[in-house]
């Protein structure tokens, strides 16, 4: 099965193209890192993705769902953490989760059990008493990726996780999610950054809202550093 399937998606802010015929796949259970700059269509993507935008052309399907037709089932399977936290910082971690999982039904001893099992999978069961806004910038990363997974999603949407974090913190939350891919969610992570994306990463390279590469991390990069072969596409 496919986890997401985006095919001939075009979108437009007035007369500025943000996404001109954008097409890739990304298979269940892999991990793809979708590269660009600044101003590449990234987040727009993500808007469309997740339904805050509705595109006047292009398919999309996500964990085999047609987002187009059947936009409640689609979205029921994503998992979403956006680049700008969105924590409740006068919560602590565990209620901003509790808080969450009621939102999705998810109630009594199952919404427990839950919230135990991300907590611990992110490693942060002991911040779970701790206010949001007490926390460091990584740990509030790790509460918000297990706040994305407590409805067991399909797929995860992550844009731009690590904005603001320093280099061991990016490290941790990139390891963090590799290994969620291990376990079959299918993840796109959205970045600028090369050094945080792996030899054997999908990797889709999106610069001026158009798809430039599609393919392994490895074979994109050749002999080259990925920096250095992501630069010479892109300057």
């Amino acid at each position: 099965m496919t986890g997401i399937r985006v095919a001939d998606l075009s979108y437009s802010y007035g007369a500025k193209t943000a996404l001109d015929n954008v097409s890739f796949e990304v298979a269940q259970g892999a991990f793809c890192a979708l590269l660009g700059p600044n101003g590449a269509g990234k987040s727009t993507l993500f808007n469309v993705l997740t339904r805050l935008f509705v595109p006047p052309e292009g398919r999309i399907e996500i964990a085999g769902i047609n987002l187009n037709t059947q936009p409640r089932a689609a979205l029921a399977k994503l998992g979403i953490v956006f680049q700008q936290s969105t924590l409740d910082l006068d919560l602590t971690v565990r209620q901003n989760l509790s808080y969450f999982a009621a939102l999705q039904g998810i109630a009594g001893r199952e919404r427990a059990n839950r919230i135990d099992a991300v907590l611990d999978r992110l490693q942060i069961t002991d911040r779970a008493r701790e206010k949001a806004r007490t926390l460091n910038g990584g740990h509030r990363r790790r509460a918000e990726i297990a706040r994305a997974l407590l409805h067991s999603p399909a797929v995860l949407l992550l844009d731009e996780p690590t904005v603001g974090l320093d280099a061991a913190a990016r490290a941790s939350i990139t390891d963090h999610v590799h290994s969620l891919s291990d376990d079959g969610t299918t993840i796109l992570w959205a970045t600028h950054l090369a050094d945080e994306v792996r030899p054997d990463d999908r990797l889709v390279i999106l610069h001026q809202a158009r798809v430039l590469a599609d393919a392994d991390a490895r074979d994109f990069q050749g002999d080259a550093s990925l920096q250095d072969a992501f630069l010479a596409l892109t300057a």
